[in-house]
């Protein structure tokens, strides 16, 4: 089997692909001098799909899919994704790309400004979902560092109604209803920065994940705090205790394993870089009652950062952890984080990695 990881970097896309990963082989660039914000390898059916989602400084942002694994490239003749005219908006990028468990021709996409995109056609045209754009929060709705966004999309497994987003700022939202209505999910997360600190929404949650033994537990890590919920995100405890830091942006939970996560701290919102400047990755396999320090093959010091899409994990058993760093490199675990080795390194500033086991 053929393992391939996607690095999207702020200069173009690389294919690393490898037999055993040991040894790995790099195509690209792809899209040069385009910033690759988003990128999914699509599985599920023959071919492959391969959609990015890239923007150029002259041409603006839009999506492409590959199913050649890269060797050839097409872009929708009007875009995939258009703003409809009464919304008055205009894309600024696509954040997510997430495809769907319960039909093989659906993908996710989650953008800036913040709205939520559905493909029928495995992402050749999207939809606006109206009834989250049009939702009575919106006027209120912030933006991180990086844009008003929503940045993460998770389907539910088992309920193919049911689907969760998560945005900079307003929080976690829900539907249960295929996208009609929508529903803050953000009790017992924290947004220190606001004068109640625990509101109904406007959160600045960085990222969110789903464990996959257990689809009702999500665990989220947070502007300043990481939590888990164990009710599909109703709510959210605390399980930063025993972390170096609770900042950070990206979280990736196993795909088999129950339990097993794994996240990059950050030093805090002002010092965007590892605790110490000691380069780790943390990991838990008890649902983040305890962590562990994972650093071996890891640079000794480091002022690099991860980003909240720069991390994944491949389907291979044991299942293979990676990510991308501001500095351009990209490492590797075949042990679940108990050692890294380099698979790239020099790229340009990696913004999302995703890795799939190709048929």
């Amino acid at each position: 089997m053929t393992t391939m990881v996607a690095i999207g970097t702020r200069k173009g896309l690389w294919l690393a692909s490898s037999p055993d990963r040991q040894r790995w082989t790099m195509d690209g660039p792809h899209f040069l001098m385009n910033e690759v914000a988003s990128v999914v390898v699509d599985t599920r059916t023959e071919p492959t799909r391969i959609i990015a989602g890239f923007a150029s400084s002259h041409w603006g942002p839009t999506l492409a899919h590959s199913d050649d694994l890269g060797r050839t490239w097409a872009e929708s003749q009007d875009g995939a994704i258009a703003f409809p005219p009464d919304t008055g908006a205009a894309l600024a990028r696509v954040w997510a790309l997430a495809v769907d468990p319960h039909d093989d021709q659906v993908v996710w996409a989650g953008s800036e400004p913040q709205a939520l995109w559905r493909s029928a056609d495995r992402g050749a045209h999207f939809e606006l979902n109206r009834g989250l754009f049009d939702h009575p929060h919106r006027p209120t709705w912030g933006a991180g560092a990086g844009g008003a966004a929503i940045h993460t999309v998770v389907p539910d497994p088992v309920d193919a109604g049911t689907v969760l987003v998560a945005m900079s700022t307003g929080g976690i939202y829900e539907t249960t209803d295929g996208g009609q209505s929508w529903a803050p999910r953000n009790s017992g997360i924290s947004a220190g920065f606001m004068p109640d600190n625990f509101p109904e929404y406007g959160q600045c949650v960085h990222k969110i994940a789903r464990d996959a033994a257990v689809p009702t537990r999500l665990y989220a890590q947070n502007h300043h705090g990481v939590y888990r919920s164990e009710d599909n995100g109703h709510s959210w405890t605390s399980i930063a205790d025993g972390l170096p830091t609770d900042f950070g942006f990206s979280v990736v939970a196993h795909p088999r394993q129950a339990g097993t996560l794994w996240l990059v701290p950050i030093t805090s919102q002002s010092q965007h870089i590892p605790p110490e400047a000691h380069l780790q990755v943390q990991r838990s396999t008890d649902a983040g009652a305890s962590w562990q320090t994972c650093d071996t093959g890891l640079p000794a010091t480091s002022y690099t950062c991860v980003l909240r899409d720069a991390a994944a994990v491949d389907g291979n058993d044991p299942a293979g952890y990676y990510f991308g760093t501001r500095t351009g490199d990209v490492f590797a675990s075949t042990d679940q984080g108990d050692s890294f080795v380099r698979i790239a390194e020099q790229l340009p500033d990696v913004l999302c990695v995703r890795a799939a086991v190709l048929p």
